[in-house]
């Protein structure tokens, strides 16, 4: 790991306190750590511009919410001015673990086919429950659909694929570049070591008619770009990748079900869902204006 200088990319928006108190775990891991703000209001810029002047990271501001793809990419391209050779991404709301860095390094190289690796990923624990995330995998014993958060990748990888999908604005990021690193014929490798703190939405427990479901809660606006860019997303791999796309859409209307059932402001989210869909059918793309 010595001749392999990292940088953290951390994207934000509205971050808390507690998130900020956190950047110091990051960068005692790493060579660099870069943080893009989109669009925080002026006291959580001015917090983070604190920050930035105690603990020496680069801040960049954007003023406004470009979206995690587009905030992502600008992180990335910040390393790869600096000369760094890795990025490592965060979330926010996720928090790092002791030796995080060096056990991501360390599937990496040993990994029989390193060179082909383009993104490394950990093993995801709920901060509350410190149950381990089941993710699904592929034939190869390989991650399918993993976060983007946390995943350690190496610079080339961006020149071979290209950048994350802006055009996504929000969400399924991850899953289309992963589905992009496949296509390449690349591998995506995953650590049993390292864990990562990180919960998807605000999950909590709903009991229906006396059965207990586990719907995520995530916002309705999210429900619109997750229904648009599932679409998006189906319509690109398809027919290069049929049997998990088709995995995929049984997931997503699961998870729609559920969340028609078990989940607050119903009615709102049913209605994104279907404008979503319908807005991915006609190629509209990009941040949705009056949501």
């Amino acid at each position: 790991m010595a001749n392999q200088p990292v940088c953290a990319v951390i994207v934000t928006h509205h971050p808390s306190a507690k998130m900020l108190e956190l950047l110091n775990d990051v960068l005692a891991q790493v060579q660099g750590l870069v943080v893009v703000d989109n669009g925080s209001n002026d006291d959580e810029v001015q917090a983070l511009r604190n920050r930035s002047g105690a603990l020496g990271f680069q801040l960049i501001e954007n003023g406004k919410n470009l979206g995690i793809a587009e905030a992502l990419n600008q992180g990335v391209a910040w390393a790869k001015i600096k000369g760094f050779l890795w990025v490592i991404l965060f979330d926010q709301d996720s928090r790092i673990t002791g030796g995080f860095v060096r056990q991501m390094f360390g599937a990496w190289e040993s990994h029989p086919e390193r060179e082909r690796v383009a993104s490394v990923h950990p093993q995801y624990v709920d901060p509350d429950t410190g149950t381990v995330a089941s993710m699904p995998r592929a034939a190869d014993g390989s991650l399918v659909l993993p976060m983007t958060s946390g995943a350690l990748m190496p610079l080339w990888i961006f020149d071979a694929i290209g950048w994350f999908a802006s055009e996504y604005f929000i969400d399924l990021v991850d899953w289309e570049y992963c589905f992009r690193i496949r296509a390449a014929g690349l591998l995506i490798a995953d650590s049993e070591q390292a864990r990562l703190l990180h919960a998807a939405g605000s999950p909590e427990d709903t009991i229906v008619l006396g059965r207990t479901f586990h719907p995520s809660h995530h916002s309705a606006i999210r429900r619109y770009y997750i229904s648009r860019n599932c679409i998006a997303f189906y319509r690109k791999y398809l027919f290069r990748f049929p049997g998990w796309i088709l995995n995929c859409i049984g997931r997503q209307l699961r998870d729609m079900v559920v969340c028609s059932i078990a989940e607050r402001d119903r009615g709102r989210k049913f209605r994104y869902f279907l404008l979503g869909t319908w807005d991915g059918l006609t190629g509209k793309m990009g941040e949705r204006k009056g949501l």
